[in-house]
């Protein structure tokens, strides 16, 4: 069955920043993390098994975490490219050589 995956942009209150990349990587539905410039302080990748399961991690999990001011979601409604992308029915996973 097919996870539902959804980009989650966090607003922080700035001196809490490193605590609440602390606290959000604790979060086990939480798959990618990354603080970023721009608008928004944080962009993550969170999956749950359906939207109520995801409801509840952004109500009870991110929102709670001190120092969040506020959240912007976007489910994921299909994967075109990236590590997360079906080619003919099966999952394509990319790999980097250095």
């Amino acid at each position: 069955m097919t996870r539902l995956l959804a980009f989650v942009d966090i607003f922080v209150d700035s001196p809490h920043m490193d605590d609440v990349v602390n606290a959000l990587s604790q979060v086990p539905n939480m798959e990618e993390l990354y603080e970023v410039t721009g608008e928004f302080d944080i962009v993550s990748l969170v999956s749950a098994a359906d939207i109520e399961e995801f409801r509840d991690i952004l109500k009870n999990k991110i929102m709670k975490i001190k120092g969040v001011k506020s959240t912007v979601s976007s489910v994921v409604l299909h994967t075109h490219k990236g590590p997360r992308s079906l080619e003919n029915g099966k999952r394509v996973t990319s790999t980097v050589s250095t």
